[in-house]
Formats: structure tokens, C-alpha cells, sequence
């Protein structure tokens, strides 16, 4: 069976030609039509060529993960997906003005063991397949027909673990013959992989956009909560950081989570903008948001906004996210199955 989520337009139809020996044209409709969202029984064709469709539709596997739960807040979708062998995975429709992002996940559970991460704390359970990560934006876009604009890798997983099939999910998701999201609208989110940026700097396209997890402004601070910085430090970082912003169309957003009395005194911040010199960067500060069982607190109201001022003192475009689905455990940091959890 050909599961057609793994599958770019292109590549489906060649496949459907290998085992057949003809039908490219027709595989490449039956393809569009699907992923567009209209149902099988509605592709016009030939009455010739019926037979050939049915042919092509009886080899190719359609399924959707079934849904297992949605809950909303404010605007804010989270929905779970069960999976083949029982898992879910957990996606968030972000509202925005006039359309939404879309946050998917690439792996249930995560072995990077960040301690302000709920997912962190499941342990990684298995990476995801290209069907199922492109699933979870069909199902936001075609079943639920929601208004995806954008789209980023920063749900359960750190996406660069499971390099392979996150890239081919890029490949599906910016085929014009498909759902045809441009590469500037995907974000792929990584906790410092080095090896995997570098690898996503030669191969990916340069508009697809890299967010890189810095979160603290040294590493004393880094490596106690992101067990990552202990094989690549913040120099091996910020060495490869500067490799991928050589070509002139790319720039990083750094995603830093604010915790109270940790990271986030003046003295972090201009440490952290002295860190970020010479990178063509924009930094998103994220206020904590509470787990099922936080060793963290965010920020009072006042010290984020003045950890926001030093940084735009110091030149850097900054904003300050705004916590949205933190009720429903969807918010930055909160995914995770506390039934699928290692520890």
C-alpha cells in the first residue's frame, strides 16, 4: 500500500507507475483531488479510466490517525491523534488575526530532557513517520478547515532527531500539487543539535525557517536546564548558527523561555545579546508556563517587560509571546501524554 501522506504528487505518481506500468496522469489527479480535501466518489474522470482510478485508489492507504480528543480555550484548538499502535500525538491550532499556525509534533515523547518541557519529561517513546507528521495538518486544514497559515515544527519532539522524516514532511507539505505551503510559512523548531543544523544549512531550502531554543544566557545556566548543552556547548552552537546565516535570505528566531530567578535578570539579557552579536537573529521571549509538575515559575509581569526593553536596547528585533491554550495544557511547553510518559 502507498500511503499517500508520504508521498509528494510527483513521487505518488511514480510510484502508481512502477507497480502499473501506467497511470502517472491519472495518479497525479487522484493525488490533487485528495489533498485538497474532496472525497474519491467526487473525482471526475472518463468512464474509461475509472477502472485505472480504482485501481489506483485500491493500492494506496487514505487513512487518517482517528481523533481522540479536542478541547479548546479562547480560539485555541489542541486535538490528539491516536496513532497505529495506540499513541497519540498532540497538535494546537494557534489563532491569529484572520488565520491561524499550526503547531505539529514529529516525535511522541522527547529525549532531549529539557526541564522546563513537559514532553521532556515523557522520555522519547518513538519518533513519528512523514505520514503521520503530515496528517496532523491535514487533519487541521481538510477535516477541521481551519485557516493554516503557518506552520511549526514545536510540538511534542525535537524535529531534528528525526531529521529524515520531518524533511520529507517539508517535501509534502511545500508540494504545489499538494497542500502547498511555502517553505517562508514552516518553522523547524531544535533544542541545539549542531549536527542537524548543519545538516539542515547544506539541504534545506533557504527559506525555510530555523528556530533554535537558547534559553539561558550561559552555559553554567544553559547546561542545567538543557541537558543538550552538555555535547554542544554554546560556542559549538553559536558556530553553527553563524554557518546557516551565511546565506542572506536566512535568519533565526531564538526562542527564550523566561523563568523566574533563573534567566531572567537585566544581567542575563545583556549577557544574552552580547551571546547573539554578529547573528542575523530576532528573539521571542516566552513567559514559563506551568506543568503538571513545575520546578519553575514565570516571571512577574514587570521583569518581563524589562528583560523585553534591554533587548531591544540593545538592537535586537524582541517580542514577548502571549500566552495562549494554557488552561488546556497547550501552550509552550506543555505538551506531552502523562499515559505515554517513560519517567
Amino acid at each position: 500500500m502507498l500511503a499517500i501522506f508520504s508521498h509528494t504528487a510527483q513521487s505518488f505518481s511514480e510510484a502508481v507507475f512502477a507497480h502499473c506500468r501506467r497511470g502517472k496522469t491519472h495518479a497525479e489527479r487522484l493525488y490533487r483531488h485528495w489533498m485538497q480535501g474532496q472525497p474519491l466518489s467526487t473525482l471526475e474522470v472518463e468512464p474509461q479510466a475509472r477502472p485505472l482510478i480504482e485501481e489506483i485508489a485500491g493500492m494506496t492507504d487514505f487513512s487518517l490517525p482517528t481523533l481522540s480528543r479536542l478541547t479548546e480555550e479562547g480560539g485555541t484548538v489542541k486535538y490528539l491523534l491516536k496513532l497505529h499502535d495506540g499513541l497519540e500525538c498532540e497538535s494546537v491550532i494557534i489563532p491569529m488575526r484572520g488565520f491561524a499556525t499550526l503547531c505539529i509534533s514529529s516525535q511522541i515523547g522527547c529525549r532531549m530532557g529539557c526541564t522546563f518541557c513537559e514532553t521532556g519529561r515523557m522520555g522519547l517513546i518513538r519518533s513519528m513517520t512523514t505520514e503521520e507528521i503530515v496528517a496532523q495538518v491535514y487533519y487541521a486544514t481538510r477535516v477541521l478547515q481551519k485557516p493554516v497559515r503557518n506552520i511549526v515544527f514545536m510540538g511534542m519532539g525535537e524535529p531534528l532527531d528525526n531529521f529524515e522524516a520531518v524533511m520529507r514532511a517539508v517535501s509534502v507539505l511545500t508540494d504545489p500539487g499538494g497542500l502547498n505551503f511555502g517553505h517562508a510559512r514552516i518553522t523547524i523548531s531544535t533544542s541545539g543539535r549542531v549536527d542537524e543544523i548543519d545538516q539542515l544549512t547544506l539541504s534545506a531550502d533557504p527559506a525555510l525557517n530555523l528556530a533554535v531554543s537558547v534559553n539561558a544566557p550561559n552555559d553554567a545556566i544553559r547546561r542545567k536546564i538543557m541537558p543538550v548543552n552538555v555535547k554542544w556547548n554554546m560556542a559549538a552552537l553559536k558556530e553553527a548558527m553563524v554557518r546557516y546565516c551565511a546565506h542572506p535570505r536566512r535568519q533565526i528566531l531564538i526562542e527564550y523561555v523566561l523563568l523566574k530567578d533563573v534567566n531572567d535578570s537585566l544581567e542575563s539579557a545583556d549577557e544574552l545579546a552580547a551571546y547573539l552579536q554578529g547573528l542575523n537573529v530576532k528573539v521571542n521571549l516566552i513567559p514559563y508556563n506551568p506543568q503538571s509538575r513545575s520546578r519553575f515559575a514565570p516571571p512577574d509581569a514587570d521583569v518581563q517587560a524589562a528583560f523585553l526593553a534591554r533587548m531591544r536596547d540593545h538592537g535586537y528585533l524582541t517580542m514577548l509571546r502571549k500566552t495562549k491554550g494554557r488552561a488546556i495544557m497547550a501552550a509552550c511547553g506543555q505538551l506531552g501524554s502523562k499515559s505515554a510518559r517513560l519517567n
